[in-house]
């Protein structure tokens, strides 16, 4: 598989218009996606929001859910997992727990993470961003 894998930053930049969906879609041949974790991130956006915001982040969830593939966290992504913790912990680079998973399901599935945060992802191996 090939494609795009959006990180929770450019998704959360695009909710508030700091970021334009609309162009990830036009320049990228492949599919669309979001890993899993990523989806459990927004979702916990719309857990803590109140009232309008809750509402708000709701529609934009069901609006990503809608125009992307969720792409679950399998056996072949915890191999990439695994690996990529073992590099992590060998080179003394901490690295987050969902950065990881992202990463992990972009290498599993060959694709490139979109993001706005690059410091969780630079210096992993076989994994490419934008």
């Amino acid at each position: 598989m090939r494609g795009l894998l959006l990180d929770t930053s450019i998704l959360v930049a695009a909710e508030r218009g700091e970021a334009d969906l609309d162009e990830l879609i036009e320049d990228d041949e492949g599919d669309l996606g979001i890993a899993a974790i990523t989806l459990a991130e927004l979702l916990l956006g719309v857990e803590l929001g109140r009232g309008r915001e809750r509402a708000r982040r709701r529609a934009f969830v069901d609006d990503v859910r809608g125009a992307f593939s969720v792409v679950a966290y399998d056996e072949r992504t915890a191999e990439h997992h695994a690996a990529l913790l073992a590099h992590t912990r060998r080179a003394g680079l901490p690295r987050g727990g969902h950065d990881a998973i992202i990463a992990a399901t972009a290498r599993a599935t060959g694709r490139v993470i979109v993001t706005r945060d690059r410091r969780g992802f630079e210096g992993l191996p076989g994994v490419r961003l934008r």
